[in-house]
């Protein structure tokens, strides 16, 4: 089977089960260390819902992204400018970036707006461009990932995007929760080094945090761009003075984000 990174070689690493029932083939990329499944032929009931049932971190997801794309676009990017959500579900994204001041919309061919209603690019003017467009928890669901890339760049000559990069052992891959096998959506899965082969192939700058955090751009910047803005330390001591007062007020509880996520993968598996 050949690369969709590179048209290269691939070779076979391992056979997986994916919705319980389908034997898949997943092939990495001799040159880049991309790994694809086999061409995926179960996808339309992997997208029997759209949004499946282990993406319970959603909510949780989009609101960390809000607070650390809003930083970003401040420091290093014209914000009071358009941005487009791309493949962005509900609109949950593009609903707390306006809310927070950003004039984003929303679009997706499979969800409804439901948060975003009236700001989607459909609502626009046709071949309206912008400042950047944002794609998260995308790149891993494409059967084609350097076409679809190239179709979400004629929007922007900036693309911040998600996706979790390779374990660096292959033995951590064969157990990684990433490969969602209970739904059957993810099927490709990248390194650094493969997105950076993407950007050069099509002509952008590529930065990455090296975890899950990425971004092409016809500008240059410094490396470090994609790294968490911290506070200054007065803030930082505020903040940790607050959060220790309400937990003595309130009392402190711990999330059942991953507890709920085990317990539903578990009842998938039967």
């Amino acid at each position: 089977m050949k690369s969709k990174i590179t048209g290269g070689e691939t070779t076979l690493l391992f056979t997986k089960i994916i919705l319980n029932k389908y034997e898949a083939k997943y092939y990495k990329c001799k040159e880049t260390g991309f790994i694809q499944t086999e061409e995926p032929f179960w996808l339309g009931e992997a997208y029997s819902s759209v949004i499946t049932k282990l993406d319970i971190g959603l909510a949780s997801r989009n609101v960390y992204l809000a607070d650390r794309v809003s930083k970003l676009l401040v420091k290093k990017f014209k914000y009071e400018g358009l941005f487009l959500d791309y493949a962005g579900g509900y609109g949950l994204f593009t609903r707390l970036m306006r809310d927070k001041g950003f004039n984003f919309y929303n679009t997706d061919k499979y969800c409804p707006n439901l948060f975003a209603e009236h700001f989607s690019l459909a609502d626009l003017p046709a071949e309206t461009s912008f400042e950047l467009v944002t794609a998260f928890e995308v790149l891993e669901h494409l059967p084609d990932p350097v076409e679809e890339i190239k179709s979400i760049l004629k929007f922007s000559d900036n693309l911040l995007f998600t996706t979790e990069i390779q374990p660096d052992k292959i033995a951590d891959f064969k157990d990684w929760a990433y490969l969602s096998l209970e739904t059957g959506q993810h099927i490709s899965f990248y390194t650094t080094s493969s997105l950076a082969y993407i950007a050069q192939h099509l002509g952008y700058n590529f930065y990455s945090d090296g975890k899950f955090l990425h971004l092409f751009s016809k500008r240059q910047f410094s490396h470090d761009i994609l790294m968490p803005v911290r506070d200054n330390f007065l803030l930082r001591k505020a903040k940790k003075f607050v959060k220790n007062a309400e937990q003595k007020i309130y009392g402190k509880t711990k999330s059942l984000l991953s507890t709920d996520w085990q317990y539903i993968k578990d009842k998938l598996n039967g």
